[in-house]
């Protein structure tokens, strides 16, 4: 997910490193920061397949800094990511809040709606952190305050964006 959220953000234009770690942070450092250790080996890897322009400039002090920006082909592998998202992009919340943080940039909305639609499908499923057997816990089936607890925010957060999802989907 760290390269379609550096594909994404550099689908808006040009960035220097430290503008585009900003811009990460602000979509996901609060659940999974991204360390130096794992930015940059991302966008070695990117400019390396051609999907990023690195470019040198002057520095306000001695030190380069370095403008990224996406090339046709990234563009063209940011389109397929979001496009084909589907597994775990689609079921795990983070990474389908990184899908859809870029979405738009999907310029068809047949297409957007087909990612949309596969996470409906998803979240229509019958799912539970718990378990009794093979039956799915409800929140009204168990005494533990905290499992009960995880299990109505679950709910009502399923239940808020379901009807988001439906409303966009007309």
């Amino acid at each position: 997910m760290l390269e379609l959220a550096i594909l994404g953000f550099l689908a808006e234009g040009p960035l220097h490193g430290y503008e585009l770690r900003r811009k990460l942070a602000g979509l996901s450092g609060h659940v999974r920061p991204v360390s130096d250790g794992s930015l940059y080996p991302a966008l070695n890897r990117l400019v390396k397949a051609g999907l990023l322009d690195r470019r040198a400039e002057p520095g306000a002090s001695a030190a380069q800094r370095y403008t990224l920006s996406l090339t046709a082909a990234g563009r063209a592998e940011l389109l397929r990511r979001l496009r084909d998202a589907d597994g775990l992009d689609i079921s795990d919340s983070s990474r389908f809040f990184t899908v859809l943080a870029f979405l738009s940039h999907l310029p068809d909305v047949a297409g957007q709606h087909a990612v949309l639609r596969r996470r409906l499908e998803f979240l229509r499923q019958e799912t539970s952190f718990f378990h009794d057997g093979d039956r799915p816990l409800r929140a009204e089936d168990t005494t533990d305050p905290y499992h009960r607890g995880m299990l109505l925010i679950a709910r009502a957060t399923s239940r808020a964006e379901r009807s988001w999802l439906r409303e966009v989907l007309g």
